[in-house]
């Protein structure tokens, strides 16, 4: 994996050398896990300029998730917007990843620690395909996690927490030990949620399914993808499935910020479909491709230029 290291962080509403962007070894949410962060990536447009995919969206849905965990984030949504633009231009960057984290400071170290301040970052660095290239080629090999993610009742799921990623990484831990790319995890009633960090769909006779927001994160590219398939006159279908309804499907692939549009080409050791990406697949990434580079006119809103 690349470097994350660049030349300037924006930290509290100063842009800082990278060595310099530091906190507390006693700040709050080093220790409890209550932060919350977006990922964003940065494109370069087929008329040259640089632009920030759905970054209003972003940014609303960071300001959502603090809401969610009663976090006051001490600046408006158009300052961070315009932190994300000063810190992609401050360091030079080209097509790059982009991410905003809000976090509770050091003070007080009991768990609720009402009186911490709220402190805000934004760093940006280039960053590859997040399940390799040949995998966004020829698609990936994902297993069924044995950790479930969590109930509405335990964690406030909605919202992109960073403590919540606990979670993902014993499953990432666990399907990479197995010597696959992702992982797959169900609710606690054995449905398919999501992946450890993307959202999932699933293509059988024409038709893309894909689990409901009330077991899966509300992601960003999700929701393009949703409106790409429904432009495209293809049905989508937001229900509860197990596992074995991916295992008889025509297609399966993964959305994320980091992970675009991923094909699957197996889950559990079991073929999907041809096992190569399949026409509904093709179709959505080819036009999520030509959205993000400005070349479909219908989602220029989606971009944000630097």
């Amino acid at each position: 994996m690349a470097s994350v290291k660049t030349d300037k962080i924006w930290l509290d509403g100063s842009l800082l050398p990278y060595e310099r962007a530091t906190v507390h070894v006693l700040t709050h949410s080093l220790h409890y896990g209550l932060g919350v962060f977006e990922g964003m990536r940065c494109y370069k447009t087929d008329d040259g300029h640089l632009a920030i995919f759905r970054a209003r969206e972003h940014i609303r849905r960071l300001f959502d998730s603090a809401r969610i965990l009663e976090m006051k984030i001490p600046f408006t949504e158009a300052e961070l917007l315009q932190a994300c633009v000063d810190t992609v231009r401050a360091n030079g960057l080209g097509e790059c990843y982009i991410r905003p984290l809000v976090f509770v400071g050091e003070g007080e170290m009991g768990v609720a620690a009402l009186n911490n301040r709220t402190r805000v970052a934004v760093a940006a660095w280039e960053w590859g395909a997040y399940l390799g290239e040949e995998g966004v080629k020829h698609g990936i090999r994902v297993k069924t996690s044995s950790f479930v993610r969590f109930h509405h009742n335990s964690l406030l799921c909605m919202a992109k927490a960073t403590g919540h990623y606990v979670n993902s990484i014993l499953a990432s831990h666990e399907a990479r030990h197995g010597n696959y790319d992702e992982a797959l995890l169900l609710d606690v009633d054995g449905f398919v949620s999501e992946g450890a960090g993307e959202n999932v769909f699933f293509a059988r006779d024409g038709v893309v399914t894909t689990p409901p927001l009330s077991s899966a994160l509300p992601g960003i590219t999700r929701d393009a993808v949703i409106t790409i398939l429904g432009d495209a006159g293809i049905t989508v279908v937001q229900r509860r499935f197990p596992r074995d309804a991916i295992y008889i499907a025509d297609e399966f692939f993964m959305t994320g910020t980091a992970a675009e549009v991923t094909p699957v080409r197996e889950l559990d050791d079991r073929r999907i479909g041809s096992q190569t990406p399949g026409p509904i697949t093709t179709q959505v990434r080819e036009t999520f491709i030509a959205a993000m580079r400005g070349r479909d006119p219908r989602y220029r809103g989606w971009l944000y230029y630097v």
